[in-house]
């Protein structure tokens, strides 16, 4: 009892009083003090070994329980537009892994409006979004800015154009964003303040499935030139560039306000960053 006491940092008199405690909470003895050195009865032998099961299962939790927050600290939970996610997250993973080989990025593709809500209820660390806008509860980097291009099939009568003015839109067959989309609102602007009307064939959420119908003959479109890469190189578009310097697509990165990235987190934050300053390579 006296060495019990000991290893456990308190007085024989305590451990005792816990013992009869116990004892009495069960309504059995656990010792047999009739004998010297003090022995277990049948009731003790059984409680010692629930007690030492107890002690194995509450070492197993805590270390399931370490093991996920290892994994959790290693994870960067990254919550993008399809445009961006599509066309840069490849190149981007395999950058970050060269410099965190322990860490990994999860990439959940969405519409804006959820990127937000993500980053607001902590589902993901950070957001990757065109036009970002600020908030109480979550700041916006700016990442970099993307020329807008005229995207046509190669068959299309502005394909071999080495430039395209507004004007030339005038009267077009055009697939554009959803309405309720901030590119949409700028673009729909940018075509008013230069006299361009054009014939709306269709509309979608996003700029692969824009690139898909424009591909397929189904009118032109204003995109950002380098998420078309991958489709230019295939020969199934085209991209003029558009005498308009002052149109670009402004695309940032969203964190919450108030809240510590986690070291993976801010190591993909801190590749962004250097990712944005750099200029992009000729293709």
């Amino acid at each position: 009892m006296s060495k019990a006491a000991a290893k456990c940092g308190i007085s024989q008199s305590a451990a005792s009083q816990h013992v009869q405690e116990v004892e009495r909470r069960l309504g059995v003895a656990l010792l047999d003090r009739g004998k010297r050195p003090l022995v277990l009865t049948a009731a003790g032998k059984l409680y010692a070994d629930f007690c030492r099961q107890v002690v194995l299962r509450e070492e197993e939790f805590q270390a399931a329980l370490d093991e996920l927050k290892r994994q959790a600290g290693d994870t960067v939970r990254v919550a993008s537009i399809y445009s961006i996610g599509l066309s840069e997250m490849s190149r981007l993973r395999e950058a970050f892994a060269a410099r965190q080989p322990a860490a990994r990025v999860e990439v959940d593709y969405m519409r804006p409006d959820q990127i937000y809500h993500a980053v607001r209820n902590g589902s993901a660390d950070l957001g990757l979004v065109s036009y970002p806008e600020s908030s109480r509860e979550i700041a916006a980097l700016p990442w970099r800015e993307e020329e807008m291009q005229v995207a046509v099939p190669p068959s299309h009568p502005l394909a071999n154009r080495d430039q395209v003015y507004p004007a030339d839109l005038n009267g077009i067959e055009y697939v554009a964003f959803d309405e309720d989309l901030t590119i949409r609102r700028e673009l729909d602007r940018f075509l008013r303040a230069e006299g361009a009307e054009v014939r709306v064939t269709m509309h979608f959420d996003n700029i692969q499935t824009i690139k898909e119908a424009v591909a397929l003959g189904s009118g032109a479109s204003i995109l950002p030139a380098r998420t078309m890469q991958a489709e230019i190189e295939q020969g199934r578009l085209v991209a003029v560039p558009l005498e308009a310097p002052g149109l670009k697509r402004p695309v940032g990165i969203l964190h919450r306000r108030r809240k510590k990235l986690h070291p993976a987190a801010q190591a993909f934050l801190d590749l962004l960053t250097e990712d944005g300053a750099r200029k992009p390579e000729p293709r």
